[in-house]
């Protein structure tokens, strides 16, 4: 009886508010359209409809049976009858609006284009390292846990600030603050919990390394950073894969299968993108659930504009514990031995640089020339 009262009450205090002025057609059907969807006493509504409501517009007959489609109850669809009669002389309510019509739809490219486009892509990615310089850049991790296992309730653990150097292709870890101190002699892979590496090409690479025999297919076209951008999912099996995850407390090493998708630019066919899962992962080992997400873009190293990473988030699951790690890759320069440590205050990654975009109607991609 209670739950009751609050509902009744609720749909009073609704009607007294809609009452303090003529209504619409439209305000009148989101209301109705409320009164159903909560399952209303239908003697109530009707007799707030004929007591509280006055129209604004012309209610018509059409859209009183529309109204009884969708539910209204008897007394209801009487009230509203009334309620039609009563505005026959007021103008009729304006048509509602039509939304945009959506982008003319881009068909996939057919499986010949598919093949010369991987292969770009593919060369492209496999020489991605080799076309990088020597450089430094300072790496801030979020470290994040949620003991609930739903995802709602994250708590950030730590906050890790480390300086990369990439030098002769390969990446090296010196941390130097967690949670704002200094530190000094502390290995990125001794920080405990859950850390990764290899976002400067070594995924990249080994997704397009053809020893790897990754399977590809046309996944859709989406707008990426407002440019034009494919999207190929893929899969890898286990006994080709590298990915590899170490769970220190039982001191074990998984090799895993994992399947995902690549962000690729249209006019540059740069991977703009990972996204990952690990799958079949063995029962009895003691994390389940591995995904990372890794976003590219362009930065600037002496003047010179490269693609390099920008964020990477490493999700894990080990029975109701959930770890979340988002990594953001700042102050790019050029690499030297001697440079000194500085610590500058690090901005957030602007949501507009790791977020999807509706696919846009742009211009077909024009083709390159041979």
């Amino acid at each position: 009886m209670a739950k009751w009262r609050v509902v009744c009450a609720f749909l009073f205090v609704t009607a007294m508010m809609l009452a303090q002025r003529p209504m619409t057609v439209a305000e009148v059907v989101s209301f109705i359209k409320s009164a159903v969807k909560q399952k209303q006493d239908d003697r109530l509504v009707a007799d707030y409809l004929l007591k509280r409501m006055k129209m604004k517009e012309r209610l018509d007959d059409q859209m009183v049976e529309e109204l009884q489609g969708l539910g209204a109850g008897p007394r209801t669809t009487s009230a509203l009858r009334k309620l039609s009669r009563e505005s026959a002389g007021m103008t009729v309510a304006p048509p509602p609006l039509v939304p945009a019509p959506p982008p003319p739809h881009q068909p996939p490219p057919n499986s010949v284009e598919r093949a010369a486009i991987l292969d770009e892509i593919r060369a492209n990615a496999l020489n991605y390292s080799n076309n990088l310089p020597n450089f430094l850049c300072t790496q801030v991790t979020r470290r994040n846990t949620d003991t609930t296992g739903t995802g709602n309730h994250w708590r950030q653990v730590d906050t890790i600030q480390e300086r990369l150097s990439f030098f002769e292709h390969k990446e090296k870890y010196e941390v130097v603050m967690v949670n704002g101190a200094m530190v000094t002699n502390r290995d990125h892979e001794k920080l405990g919990g859950a850390t990764s590496s290899g976002e400067f090409g070594s995924m990249m690479y080994d997704i397009f390394n053809p020893a790897t025999a990754t399977d590809f297919e046309w996944e859709r076209w989406t707008t990426w950073h407002g440019r034009r951008t494919y999207v190929f999912s893929f899969e890898v099996a286990r006994e080709r894969s590298r990915y590899d995850i170490y769970h220190g407390p039982s001191d074990r090493h998984v090799v895993s299968a994992y399947r995902g998708s690549i962000y690729a630019d249209v006019e540059t066919r740069n991977v703009m993108r990972i996204k990952m899962e690990c799958v079949n992962l063995p029962g009895d080992f003691p994390i389940q659930e591995v995904t990372q997400d890794l976003i590219y873009d362009n930065a600037k190293i002496a003047d010179q504009v490269f693609l390099l990473p920008l964020t990477s988030e490493l999700n894990s699951r080990e029975g109701r514990y959930l770890v979340k790690n988002v990594a953001s890759f700042h102050l790019y320069r050029k690499f030297s031995t001697e440079e000194k440590i500085t610590f500058e205050s690090i901005d957030d990654i602007p949501d507009d640089k790791t977020k999807e975009e509706p696919v846009k109607a742009d211009k077909a991609p024009v083709k390159k020339q041979p």
